[in-house]
C-alpha cells in the first residue's frame, strides 16, 4: 500500500519567534523519518517560509499552502490535496526526534483511521486512508474532531516516546 508521508510546516511559529520550517534540521529529519518508517513519498506543506529548503530527495516534494495564515485546516487541505496512493499520514514539523517506530506502529496498526496517543493523549502522526482525505476542515483545527466521531483507532505509543511538539 502505497502511503504519502506529509509534514505540516507552514505556520508562522510565532511562540517559537519565527517559522519552524527554518529550524535547522527538523524538516530534514521529519522526512527522513516517514520515508524510514514506510512512506512512499512525502509532501511538506510550507507557508510563512514558502523557501524553507526541503530535502534533496526525488521522493520529497513541497506545496505552498496559499492561505496558510487562515489555520492548521488550510495546510492539512494542502497537503492531502498533494497525496497520492492509498492513504496518507500526517505529522508535524515541530516534532524533532520523532521516533521511525512510532511512524511503523501507526501504520501497521488497522482500521482507515488512526492515531498516534502518548498516554492517552492524541498526538501524531496521524493515518486517514484515501476515503478520508475529503474531510470536512475549518479554521486553525486540523482533523481531531473528525477522528473521534469516525472512531480512529488509537496506537499508544508512550513506551516508544513522549509525543511533545516543541515551543522554542
Amino acid at each position: 500500500m502505497a502511503v504519502t508521508g506529509i509534514v505540516l510546516a507552514a505556520g508562522a511559529g510565532t511562540r517559537a519567534g519565527g517559522p519552524k520550517a527554518l529550524t535547522p534540521g527538523w524538516l530534514a529529519q521529519a522526512c527522513s523519518t516517514l520515508l524510514d518508517g514506510g512512506c512512499a513519498r512525502v509532501v511538506v506543506v510550507l507557508g510563512a517560509a514558502p523557501d524553507a529548503p526541503i530535502p534533496a530527495d526525488a521522493r520529497v516534494t513541497s506545496v505552498v499552502a496559499a492561505d496558510w495564515a487562515d489555520g492548521l485546516s488550510r495546510s492539512l487541505r494542502a497537503g492531502l490535496d498533494a497525496a497520492t496512493g492509498e492513504a496518507a499520514l500526517v505529522t508535524l514539523v515541530d516534532l524533532p526526534g520523532l521516533p521511525v517506530g512510532v511512524v511503523q506502529r501507526v501504520l501497521a496498526a488497522g482500521g482507515p483511521l488512526r492515531q498516534a496517543v502518548f498516554d492517552g493523549r492524541p498526538g501524531h502522526p496521524v493515518y486517514l486512508s484515501g476515503e478520508h482525505w475529503n474531510l470536512p476542515l475549518s479554521g486553525d483545527r486540523g482533523a481531531r474532531d473528525y477522528l473521534v466521531e469516525h472512531g480512529a483507532t488509537e496506537v499508544e505509543c508512550s513506551d516508544l516516546w513522549h509525543g511533545l511538539d516543541v515551543d522554542r
